[in-house]
């Protein structure tokens, strides 16, 4: 395995991205696998993405030419673009964090998990983000058990827990120097 951990540049990359995302949509997996594994929950859209990475680049992990892992980087340009991420912009709004940017979503393959990979996503987000950003700012599922403890394994702190289309969501942070 020769994995590198580095920013999305390519068309292919954004396209890996977008397939590795489909496989593990809530929609995709299993109930057993939502509460084993974790899930995402947002679907994007090549158009979407890319711009997202134009205004600030995606961390991808790669195993050879594979992307086999990703956390996506969004600032609040695109808080009007994904609906179901609108609310977590509204709820910065009451928050005393000021120069961040937000992780739009994480994932690793299947075959690549408990690796390290999703540490070595947030090490490689951090380092690209300080010192132009002072944290990290993401939300999870509640019911996401999997996801969240990994994000507080990491060093994520919670800022809040709301309420937001039907569900409970835990706003995080983490600081990046």
């Amino acid at each position: 395995m020769s994995l590198i951990y580095t920013t999305a540049t390519t068309k292919e990359e954004l396209i890996q991205i977008l397939s590795l995302q489909q496989m593990n949509l809530k929609s995709a997996v299993s109930d057993l696998e939502m509460q084993q594994e974790g899930f995402v929950t947002v679907h994007h859209n090549l158009d979407v993405l890319t711009r997202m990475n134009n205004a600030c680049p995606h961390i991808i992990a790669k195993d050879g030419d594979k992307v086999v892992g990703y956390a996506l980087s969004m600032t609040d340009d695109f808080k009007d673009e994904i609906s179901v991420l609108r609310p977590m912009f509204t709820e910065l709004e009451n928050v005393n964090i000021q120069n961040f940017i937000t992780m739009g979503q994480i994932c690793v393959a299947k075959t690549h998990r408990k690796m390290g990979i999703f540490r070595g996503l947030y090490n490689a987000m951090k380092k690209a983000s300080y010192p132009k950003y002072d944290a990290i700012i993401t939300e999870v599922d509640a019911t996401n058990s999997r996801s969240l403890g990994a994000h507080y394994n990491v060093g994520f702190e919670k800022i809040c827990t709301y309420h937001s289309l039907g569900q409970d969501w835990e706003l995080i942070s983490l600081r990046t120097s």
